[in-house]
């Protein structure tokens, strides 16, 4: 999976993507560079140079009119002829702590929208930690969070508990009260004092 698209990187590779869907090659850097507002080529070419080490986009030896998007769900996404969202990096949930804010607040990922209901609001947090490693999903990974107050037994949910304090769990009701439950069996359930839901995750990205 390619890594986190920041603001910048994301208009180069959305120009590259239509340019391509136009003219049925890529555009030159002064192309690119006139098109998303740089005065300067060499911005450009370190923008690609990290499009190319997240994995978005490959260089064509020999050819300086082809650049790959490695992607192919992000390439039609872009061109608009798939359906794709662009959801943003809201930061880190660690359990027991307050969420903690990313620290590039343009930074996106691309996500099928077969994902998403379409009719509540989507983010992506960071996880930090192994309360849910069980259920695969690893310190690490990113998850597709929608929000949801509509929450059934055995959701995975972002949850404030005891005021400020996020976890990412399983939500179950047991005799009426709410139990927040790990999977990780070193780890031992949350009976909160108090609770708001955030929303549920209906996703996975992880950053290989």
């Amino acid at each position: 999976m390619p890594g986190v698209l920041y603001k910048k990187e994301r208009e180069v590779l959305e120009y590259i993507a239509q340019f391509q869907r136009q003219y049925g090659y890529s555009p030159i850097l002064s192309e690119i560079a006139k098109a998303t507002g740089h005065r300067s080529n060499s911005t450009v070419h370190t923008l690609i140079k990290s499009l190319v080490e997240k994995g978005y986009v490959q260089k064509v030896e020999g050819n300086t009119r082809t650049l790959r998007i490695v992607d192919e769900k992000v390439k039609l996404g872009l061109m608009g002829s798939h359906p794709a969202i662009e959801l943003p990096l809201m930061g880190y949930i660690a359990a027991g702590k307050p969420l903690e804010p990313y620290h590039d607040p343009n930074a996106s990922f691309f996500i099928s929208a077969s994902l998403l209901s379409g009719k509540k609001t989507a983010y992506v947090l960071q996880v930090k930690g192994a309360s849910l490693i069980e259920d695969g999903i690893l310190d690490g990974d990113y998850v597709v969070i929608e929000k949801d107050n509509d929450i059934l037994d055995g959701d995975i949910v972002v949850a404030i508990v005891d005021d400020n304090l996020a976890t990412l769990k399983k939500y179950y009701k047991e005799n009426g009260r709410v139990v927040l439950k790990p999977a990780n069996s070193n780890m031992d359930p949350i009976y909160p004092s108090s609770l708001t839901i955030q929303g549920k995750a209906v996703g996975l990205v992880r950053k290989f």
